[in-house]
């Protein structure tokens, strides 16, 4: 997995230039890592723009259907709530870190795969994950900057109310 089609090795900042097998390792694993929270956030600033929304509260007098889409949340949001959901978050890291050499080689022996199919699905995430981290960060630029991150639905002709009537 340390070379990835079509470009190969590729470290154009040179972050592994001395590096050790552990080093190249640990930045695989954070770079998979934030590949998945990159493919759980395109998810949910999807499912959210279109509407969809947990039903009851997040707060007192706070109702899920209130919370506006993507870092406009934050806006709406309580200070409490925040901090709720960042500690809830750290809860679930402590405890994934705890079991996490369990919990990946349950998933990996339940999946049936052999070797080579594998590598080549932790390949596939890799990439996938690549292009969320991409594709997050575009959502969040253009939300920023004109409060239309979907973009390229209003250049085809089909533009997206964004946060419209929240």
């Amino acid at each position: 997995l340390g070379a990835q089609a079509p470009l190969g090795f590729w470290d154009p900042l040179g972050l592994l230039k001395d590096a050790d097998q552990g080093r190249f390792d640990r930045l695989r694993y954070v770079e998979t890592k934030h590949g998945r929270i990159s493919m759980l956030a395109i998810l949910g600033h999807l499912v959210t723009t279109a509407g969809v929304r947990l039903p009851g509260e997040i707060a007192y007098g706070v109702p899920f259907s209130g919370i506006k889409t993507g870092l406009a949340a934050f806006d709406t949001i309580p200070a409490a709530g925040t901090a709720q959901l960042i500690a809830f978050i750290g809860l679930i890291e402590l405890g994934f870190g705890a079991r996490q050499e369990e919990i990946e080689a349950a998933q990996l022996n339940a999946s049936g795969w052999d070797e080579e199919t594998i590598n080549k699905k932790l390949a596939i995430e890799l990439n996938n994950g690549r292009a969320a981290q991409m594709g997050i960060l575009a959502l969040m630029v253009h939300e920023k900057l004109d409060n239309n991150p979907y973009i390229i639905n209003s250049l085809l002709g089909y533009p997206v109310a964004f946060n419209a009537g929240l």
